[in-house]
């Protein structure tokens, strides 16, 4: 046999082998779970480790040979009855199953197959038999029939344990009935992924091609060209799906490492988890498969290091002995959306303080001034950890700022929603590929860029003659009304250093978002919608993090892509996300206006309009209603280290309570006579400056009098009164 062939074999054991393995830990898992029918799971295991023996064998390879009769032979004691199906059997053919795998990475590597470790798992594996069976037979054949399972002794020498592959199909390994169906291995083909990378690279040239071809034809206007252009673009778009198809893997390809993990850091850590799977069909581009492999892997043993609490804590919380950890994948907004959520304890914002400031990663003062969802953001600091010992899963203070690095290089998100006592969810947001993207294409001091699809919401045109009702500032930021809600805007010329002051007379505002953050980004012209191709930036420009990419456009020029979320950092904007002016929680500063202007925040109350002087208000919280607890003064708010009182403007006023009680309370946010107070209304409706006439109509408690507010009226509250109120509900420990 040639050394060519010879290789080409072990290639194919090796595929065929990790495929396998992973459908022999999946079906050890349902065994040990009891799920479905027990002789079937035995079956199925049994076929796959016969196979991958005799399949060893054929090539000479006697380690592996070893190590597989073993495991089959235990197999065999089992689905004779010999041996019980426990939990020590079920550990002990896993380990067999890591020791294969790692025997298949050293020889896929062109190592030899073996391990200081060999002759431990066979003895581990022969002690397990003769625990079954005392007087378990010696003497075993190298290609023996799977009936001849009498076979029952164990060889010496082999490998230890670590866990990798692809997911397999375990269809063709199923026992011959009466019919005769398609193999798999006679219905697909194996392609290299470098030749499948080669495709998608020509692909993309030729799309590129096509948009030249496509103007040409749209400026010449030539009917003979338009029946063949059109034929060329319907074959193109065609055959670019058909190639970005072949890269294309379900989440089901990450997703089948999971249940042994789980099973395996709960073991060692005393917690039971019940692991739920949702939506592994959801398909993903392979590059972006495995640039998300890691992450997940670190998200999920961090849920269970970190969220899940062991039984006996989770009894004292009055919750079931068992933990849940749920994966959920969907798509999105054209995004593909990954969530893993626990219920286990969430995180604690006062306790991620501490540990912050303990680290040296935040000053007292600074935390001081943080809010709950920002002080929970603090666990992507670089460094940052809650364990209190280190341990081979934790404590090191590496890997939440890695999992965000490594989602963000992708151009995607990872958002974080914490409910003390109750559970973590985590959500992470990402392309479904990466080569071929729909943009929206706009022009800025007459240079085009390209703004990615998935970041883009909708579209807002201003014009001379709507310009100055509709833009407001706030602490000198300029922001848009648009329907009720202030979104903040930035001018991407200003951004990019194309000109030294912002434009907003007959411009479009594109409204993004960035790990949900909402804002506008002011540009001089929107041109049109184009699929582009990414190609990589030069390491001068990526350095900027304001550019994901570049592209060819139809005429040859070349278009530099947006990166919206480094744009939003850059300028500052990737905050909190409750914000009144960006819909993500940054705060609200308070000016007082110039002369006799005065600036005002209009809110909603039971349906009534109600003015607050803006110079009195600190912050726009929004915050969760479970967080309210009472004194015995009234209710207050844990907030910041101290005691803050909350006052219901709807009940001050008599307003009728709502009949449903909301899951978020809307809170603004006072400092009144040396003492900070909570407001709670129901919305924020706009904010406008102008010099207001005030009309008294009647003394009515609470308020000054109304006024007239982007033409409608307005009750100005008497903040007071509120504060003589707030006064009575108590005072703030330090």
């Amino acid at each position: 046999m040639s050394k060519d062939i010879q290789r080409q074999l072990i290639e194919d054991l090796v595929i065929e082998s990790l495929e396998g393995l992973d459908a022999f830990d999946a079906e050890m898992l349902a065994l040990e779970q009891k799920e479905g029918d027990a002789k079937e799971h035995l079956h199925l295991a049994f076929r796959l480790m016969h196979t991958i023996k005799g399949s060893s064998g054929c090539l000479g390879l006697e380690s592996i040979e070893q190590i597989a009769h073993a495991g089959e032979n235990l197999l065999s004691l089992m689905r004779d009855d010999e041996i019980s199906v426990n939990q020590r059997v079920v550990t002990g053919l896993l380990r067999c199953s890591d020791t294969l795998r790692d025997m298949m990475n050293a020889l896929e590597r062109g190592q030899t197959p073996t391990s200081a470790s060999y002759g431990q798992l066979l003895q581990l594996l022969d002690g397990l038999q003769r625990a079954g069976k005392p007087e378990a037979e010696s003497g075993w054949g190298l290609f023996a029939d799977e009936q001849e399972s009498q076979d029952r002794s164990a060889p010496a020498e082999q490998s230890s344990a670590v866990e990798i592959a692809p997911v397999g199909e375990a269809d063709n390994q199923r026992p011959a009935t009466g019919t005769s169906s398609p193999r798999v291995s006679e219905s697909a083909i194996r392609v290299e992924v470098a030749q499948i990378d080669r495709l998608m690279n020509l692909v993309g040239e030729l799309v590129l091609a096509r948009n030249q071809i496509l103007q040409l034809a749209a400026e010449r206007q030539d009917p003979l060209l338009s029946a063949p252009v059109q034929r060329i673009n319907l074959i193109t778009t065609d055959l670019q799906a058909g190639v970005m198809k072949t890269r294309m893997q379900t989440v089901q390809t990450i997703w089948s490492k999971l249940p042994r993990l789980v099973r395996d850091l709960a073991s060692e850590q005393g917690k039971k988890v019940a692991l739920v799977l949702e939506g592994q069909e959801t398909e993903l581009d392979r590059t972006v498969i495995e640039a998300i492999k890691d992450p997940l892997t670190h998200l999920v043993r961090n849920a269970i290091d970190h969220g899940l609490e062991d039984v006996a804590a989770r009894q004292r919380a009055g919750k079931s002995d068992t933990g849940t950890l749920r994966l959920r994948a969907f798509h999105e907004g054209g995004q593909v959306v990954l969530e893993i959520a626990d219920d286990g304890r969430g995180i604690d914002p006062a306790r991620i303080s501490r540990k912050a400031i303990e680290r040296g990663l935040i000053g007292a003062e600074q935390a001081a001034r943080m809010s709950s969802r920002e002080l929970v953001n603090l666990i992507f600091l670089p460094g940052f950890s809650t364990a209190e010992r280190v341990t081979n899963v934790s404590g090191r203070g590496v890997g939440m700022d890695v999992v965000r690095t490594n989602v963000e290089k992708i151009g995607g998100t990872v958002e974080v929603a914490a409910h003390p006592g109750e559970g973590t969810t985590l959500q992470i947001r990402i392309p479904l590929t990466l080569a071929i993207v729909p943009a929206l294409l706009v022009s800025c001091q007459e240079a085009r860029f390209a703004i990615p699809q998935a970041s883009l919401l909708e579209l807002v045109r201003l014009d001379s003659t709507n310009v100055s009702r509709r833009i407001e500032y706030v602490d000198q930021a300029p922001v848009l009304g648009l329907r009720g809600k202030l979104l903040a805007l930035l001018d991407l010329g200003v951004q990019l250093g194309l000109r030294e002051s912002a434009r907003f007379e007959n411009c479009f505002v594109v409204v993004v978002e960035a790990a949900g953050n909402k804002f506008g980004l002011v540009v001089d012209a929107v041109l049109d919608t184009e699929e582009i191709v990414v190609k990589p930036l030069h390491k001068t420009l990526k350095s900027l993090g304001v550019y994901a990419g570049a592209t060819i456009l139809g005429d040859g020029d070349v278009a530099l892509i947006l990166d919206i979320m480094g744009l939003s950092r850059r300028a500052g904007m990737m905050s909190d996300r409750r914000s009144l002016v960006s819909d993500s929680g940054s705060t609200l500063a308070a000016g007082s206006g110039k002369g006799s202007r005065l600036s005002l925040l209009i809110t909603r109350v039971a349906n009534n309009r109600i003015a607050f002087p803006l110079a009195e208000v600190t912050r726009i919280e929004e915050i969760p209603s479970c967080r309210v607890e009472r004194s015995a003064q009234g209710e207050v708010l844990q907030y910041r280290g101290s005691l803050m009182p909350l006052i219901r403007i709807a009940d001050c006023l008599g307003y009728p309570a709502a009949n449903e009680a909301p899951a978020f309370l809307r809170v603004v946010v006072c400092q009144l006579r040396a003492i900070t107070v909570g407001l709670v209304i129901d919305e924020i409706e706009d904010i406008f400056e102008d010099n207001f006439t005030l009309d008294r109509f009647g003394k009515v408690q609470f308020l000054v009098g109304s006024l007239v507010a982007g033409g409608q009226v307005a009750d100005l509250l008497d903040l007071g009164q509120i504060a003589e109120l707030a006064g009575l509900i108590g005072t703030q420990k330090s």
